[in-house]
């Protein structure tokens, strides 16, 4: 029982594929560490969001800027002696998609941008006699960027495909009896040094950083065959800016950000049987009421997810849906856009396998 309520926090990791924060695509959780034994899973999500603004008080409208998107991870866990573990989780940390339609008289109608990023993160853990663990590893991480702006001066961008290391360390304490665990990851900032290619010129590059983060998972039972499980995350947003150097004067930076974000998440899951458990999170995000970047113009959120998950000897399956009320923003100058009642929904499922 003990195992399988510990499962039903995996649901918690986020296959629904929708994420909070800037350009986060991945929560980097490190639950797979905690896993029995030799483990692997794999998850596939899809989130599906409609972001729409106007200007002029409403007599020109954007229309939905904002694609649906697809999202995987891999991970593979094994124990080497009684204290020690080793994981290893390849994901897609940080990735946007925007597509103004055409057609609308919105200004940045035509306009388009895309980043795209894939990260392995091998990871090592130690366990102490009093449930106190340490782990920590390193983390390589691909990014690309491409940006096309027909209302800005026929602004188009191009990056080369730039890979760096960064590190991950944490600690965590755990009690089996109750299913209890807390975890704390430190995850560092990774900068990457991009070669830039301009309205079809080289340009001399410049440097972005995917900003440092910190994570706490936690997990408890609190009543029979019921676990209570969340997380806390802040991440440096106010350190990711991408400032090409032929970029419009005049303009401020392509894309940045106000403030730094804590995303809130809080979970109950249920064991029904032997193979079935279910679970309900909500998430929190506070917005920061400043103007957003016209490539992101939302401002916080609030989500409710549901998920379920069969279990049958050595093989468990999550689904799980989640949908996402994202908050109110109004875009920086010259274009101040305001966009309100926007949300999405994401889907996604999680296949693990024991052995």
């Amino acid at each position: 029982m003990k195992r399988f309520l510990m499962a039903t926090s995996a649901i918690f990791a986020g296959a629904s594929g929708a994420n909070a924060g800037g350009v986060e695509r991945s929560a980097q959780s490190v639950a797979i560490l905690f896993e029995q034994g030799s483990y692997a899973e794999l998850s596939f999500g899809r989130f599906d969001p409609t972001v729409e603004g106007s200007v002029g008080g409403g007599l020109v409208t954007s229309g939905d800027m904002a694609p649906s998107y697809n999202s995987w991870s891999l991970g593979y866990k094994m124990d080497i002696g009684d204290r020690m573990a080793f994981a290893m989780i390849l994901d897609q940390p940080i990735g946007a998609n925007v597509n103004y339609p055409t057609g609308t008289g919105y200004p940045l109608g035509g306009s388009t941008a895309k980043l795209t990023s894939n990260a392995i993160t091998a990871l090592l853990r130690y366990k102490f006699e009093n449930n106190v663990s340490v782990y920590g590893g390193l983390r390589y991480e691909t990014v690309h960027g491409e940006v096309s702006l027909p209302s800005v001066g026929a602004y188009t961008l191009d990056t080369n495909q730039d890979s760096e290391l960064g590190y991950v360390v944490g600690v965590s304490w755990e009690k089996p009896e109750i299913a209890a665990r807390v975890a704390l990851t430190y995850n560092s900032a990774i900068t990457h040094s991009l070669e830039s290619v301009e309205r079809g010129t080289p340009t001399a590059g410049f440097e972005t950083e995917v900003p440092q983060s910190l994570n706490l998972e936690f997990q408890t039972g609190i009543a029979k065959n019921t676990l209570l499980f969340g997380s806390i995350r802040w991440v440096d947003w106010t350190s990711f800016i991408i400032d090409p150097p032929s970029y419009p004067a005049g303009l401020g930076n392509l894309v940045d950000y106000a403030s730094d974000r804590v995303t809130y998440n809080l979970g109950i899951g249920r064991r029904f049987n032997e193979n079935w458990s279910g679970a309900i999170t909500l998430g929190y995000e506070k917005a920061d009421g400043a103007r957003t970047g016209n490539l992101g113009p939302t401002d916080g959120l609030k989500s409710i997810g549901l998920a379920a998950t069969y279990t049958q000897d050595s093989i468990k399956i999550t689904g799980g849906i989640r949908y996402v009320d994202l908050g109110d923003a109004t875009t920086n100058p010259p274009i101040g856009g305001v966009f309100t009642d926007n949300s999405g929904v994401g889907i996604g499922v999680k296949v693990g396998w024991s052995f």
